[in-house]
C-alpha cells in the first residue's frame, strides 16, 4: 500500500454552485405547479435532490492532515489540499492528522545485558508520513506506535550494559547518544510498515531497580575509591622513584639498600595515608 495523491475540488465554489442548483430545482418546481406542468416539477425535485445529496461530497482537511479516500471499500487516494474540499459523495473519507506527536513510555522493568534489572522510560517522537499505509496496514496506527515503541525499548535494553566495564564499550548510562540511535533505528524498522517516521527517540529515565538499587550503589561507592587508591597509589610510587633518583644524583646522601627499602616504606605511609601522619624528629646531638 503506497499513497496515491489525487485531486479534490475547492469546496465554497462548489457549496455555492450546489445552492444555487437547489434554489433551481425549487423555482422549477413551483412554477412547474404554477403551469400543471409535471415535467418541470419532476426535474426540479430531481435537481434539488440531486444538489442535496451532493453536499455530502463536501469536507474540511486542516494543515497538516489528509483525507483518505475509499470507495466502497476500496482505496482510491490521498487529499492534502486543506480547507473546505469536495469529492465524489460516494466516498468515504478518514482523515488522518499527520502532525509531529510525542509519546512518552511508561517506566518499565527490563533486565539489561549482565542481567541486572533497571528501570527505563523513552520519549519518541513521530510522524506519519504516508496516510494510506497509517490507515490500512494497521488496525489502529496510535496503539501500534506506542505498542511497538515499548517493545523497541526493551530490545535496546537488553542490548547493552547499564555501566561500562570495558573501555570501548558502549554502556546505557555513558553513551546516551549511541544508545539513542539505536532505539531510533529500532524503531524506525518496526514503524515503517504503518507509515510512520520516528524524528527521534530519547531516554528520559534510566535506574536500577529498587531491590538492587542499594547494592549497585555500593559496587559503585567500591570501584570509584578502587580508582582513586590506585591512581594515589601510582602517584605516589612515581614521587618516590624521583626522591630517590635526585638524593643520589645530588650526593645528598649514599643509602645501602636496606634504608632504601626503610625510607620507601615511611614515603608511601606518608604519600599513600588517608590521614595527615605525625612525624617524630630526631634532634640528635649537636656536639
Amino acid at each position: 500500500m503506497k499513497e496515491n495523491p489525487i485531486h479534490s475540488l475547492p469546496g465554497i465554489p462548489m457549496l455555492l454552485a450546489l445552492f444555487g442548483g437547489m434554489l433551481a430545482g425549487g423555482y422549477l418546481t413551483v412554477s412547474g405547479a404554477q403551469a400543471e406542468s409535471a415535467l418541470q416539477v419532476i426535474l426540479g425535485v430531481l435537481l434539488a435532490l440531486v444538489a442535496m445529496f451532493c453536499l455530502f461530497g463536501l469536507y474540511m482537511v486542516e494543515p497538516n492532515q489528509a483525507a483518505v479516500v475509499s470507495l466502497f471499500g476500496k482505496y482510491i487516494g490521498t487529499v492534502k489540499d486543506n480547507g473546505l474540499r469536495w469529492n465524489n459523495p460516494f466516498f468515504s473519507k478518514k482523515k488522518v492528522s499527520q502532525r509531529v506527536r510525542n509519546f512518552e513510555s511508561s517506566k518499565l522493568k527490563v533486565n539489561e545485558l549482565d542481567g541486572s534489572p533497571i528501570e527505563i522510560a523513552a520519549v519518541i517522537v513521530w510522524q506519519v508520513v504516508d496516510a494510506s499505509e497509517a490507515v490500512y496496514n494497521v488496525d489502529d496506527y496510535e496503539s501500534f506506535v506506542h505498542i511497538q515503541s515499548e517493545s523497541a525499548l526493551r530490545t535496546m535494553a537488553t542490548s547493552y550494559p547499564y555501566d561500562q566495564h570495558e573501555d570501548g564499550q558502549i554502556a546505557l548510562r555513558s553513551h546516551a547518544v549511541e544508545v539513542s540511535q539505536h532505539l531510533k533505528d529500532e524503531l524506525a524498522e518496526r514503524l515503517a510498515d504503518a507509515g510512520v517516521a520516528v524524528i527521534d527517540a530519547r531516554i528520559t529515565h534510566l535506574a536500577y531497580a529498587q531491590e538492587i538499587a542499594q547494592a549497585m550503589l555500593q559496587r559503585q561507592q567500591a570501584n570509584a575509591i578502587i580508582a582513586a587508591r590506585t591512581r594515589i597509589v601510582a602517584g605516589a610510587v612515581g614521587m618516590v622513584q624521583m626522591a630517590l633518583a635526585e638524593l643520589e644524583k645530588n650526593g645528598v646522601v649514599n643509602l645501602d639498600e636496606e634504608r632504601k627499602a626503610q625510607m620507601v616504606s615511611n614515603l608511601l605511609v606518608v604519600l599513600c595515608g588517608e590521614r595527615g601522619t605525625q612525624p617524630i624528629v630526631n634532634a640528635g646531638s649537636l656536639s
